[in-house]
């Protein structure tokens, strides 16, 4: 097991082949048809055209596995190619998993989503939001016209940031380092609510730390730490034994490498002390906006239990209800400054997921169906649920920047690989 791999030597774990418990079990369900050589061809050229050094992805559909596929290296230095066993950092795909740690309190009662994010957190009872610069500089800060509610940090309405910019919030975030990681989530919280919002609450879609400030408020409500929540509330029952926060010496070999593109059409390897030394040791700070590593499989079996509405092999995770209200769309139309959120369809957003609320209007946008609930990590790995279809995907590529190209072309083939088949 990651989170404590000396359980894991001693039951003889660790090996490069997988675990018995980590492939999704198949049920017995209609007989399928895809055409696997579709999506064989478009991820064999996403490696021969360049565009990736390695990738893999894992589909089922009506509780069946109908495709998997790997192509092209995890480790070009060394040779290794990209396996099904293979570890990928999965970044923000770790923000599904804090909702449903969460959402699993919501059912318990420990906390209204429309109550005030301050009436749980007291350090945000006094926010302030940034309305301009004084001549010397200066920040001009108003109150919010409305309370934060819990809401908000789930659908990204809360106006927190990122600190992506050069923006004077996004300098103020970027100077108060909230997010280094030898920081515990309390102090982090305590800074947060010292900085202005970037926008009034509600009236944005605004990507953000607040998935962090959910891991916060799990371990007030709970007084428990908030890795060992999500072990004991997701990955535990989910057997998804190597998803961790931790990488210990002994599977450093499995993890793939990180590549950008170069300025000569290739691509060039990024360091990995500026990608994994965050997974050296473990952190003090936690959170639940990024920060697992996994493989195909056990992610599969986290989508998997969303497809089946909150269970999964026998345990019940959530409620079918909560599943629901999860993966509605809960931004109104009002809400018309959405960041990039435009760019991946038309979407709305519920719970942690991005939430498709109508088909491609055109052939540059990526294609879904209406319905689909989803998220994507920072070196562009994918997965999503297609109720109408009953299909889970799971895509894994490891580049930096983020690459929506790579994630359409896989996205159109694996329905060309369903309206392929007679």
């Amino acid at each position: 097991m990651l989170r404590n791999f000396g359980l894991g030597i001693m039951l003889g774990f660790g090996a490069l082949t997988l675990g018995a418990c980590d492939a999704p079990r198949q049920v017995t369900a209609p007989q399928v048809k895809f055409d696997a050589a579709v999506v064989d061809v478009a991820l064999s050229e996403l490696v021969s055209d360049g565009a990736v050094m390695g990738t893999s992805a894992l589909i089922y559909q009506n509780g069946q596995e109908v495709y998997f596929g790997a192509f092209g290296q995890a480790d070009a230095e060394v040779g290794r190619p990209f396996r099904r066993d293979t570890l990928a950092a999965i970044y923000s795909m770790t923000k599904p998993v804090a909702s449903v740690t969460l959402m699993s309190l919501y059912e318990e009662g420990l906390f209204d989503l429309e109550a005030p994010l301050a009436d749980y957190l007291p350090e945000y009872a006094d926010v302030k939001v940034y309305a301009g610069q004084n001549e010397d500089g200066s920040l001009i800060l108003e109150p919010p016209t409305r309370p934060i509610k819990v809401i908000d940090i789930f659908r990204h309405t809360a106006c927190f940031g990122y600190g992506w910019g050069d923006d004077p919030v996004s300098t103020a975030m970027n100077k108060a380092d909230i997010l280094n990681p030898s920081k515990p989530l309390s102090q982090f919280s305590q800074e947060l609510a010292a900085l202005p919002l970037y926008c009034q609450p509600g009236s944005e879609w605004k990507y953000s730390v607040s998935v962090d400030v959910q891991a916060r408020l799990a371990e007030v409500l709970t007084g428990r730490v908030y890795e060992d929540l999500v072990q004991s509330r997701v990955l535990d029952p989910l057997k998804m034994t190597e998803t961790a926060y931790f990488v210990p010496p002994s599977e450093k070999p499995r993890l793939a490498a990180h590549y950008t593109p170069n300025k000569m059409g290739g691509l060039t390897r990024i360091p990995d002390r500026e990608i994994y030394s965050f997974y050296d040791e473990k952190p003090v700070q936690i959170g639940g906006g990024s920060g697992l590593i996994s493989t195909l499989d056990n992610y599969m079996r986290f989508a998997l239990m969303l497809q089946n509405e909150g269970s999964f092999d026998g345990v019940q995770i959530l409620k079918p209800e909560t599943i629901a209200l999860m993966t509605k769309d809960h931004l109104s139309p009002d809400i018309t400054e959405r960041s990039f959120l435009p760019f991946k369809g038309q979407m709305g957003f519920g719970l942690n997921f991005a939430v498709r609320t109508a088909p491609p209007v055109d052939a540059k946008e990526p294609f879904g169906v209406t319905g689909e609930f989803f998220w994507d990590g920072a070196a562009s790995t994918l997965f999503w649920v297609d109720p109408k279809n009953d299909l889970t995907a799971v895509f894994f590529i490891q580049v930096q920047p983020f690459d929506g190209v790579s994630q359409a072309k896989f996205r159109r083939a694996v329905y060309d690989a369903l309206e392929s088949m007679p």
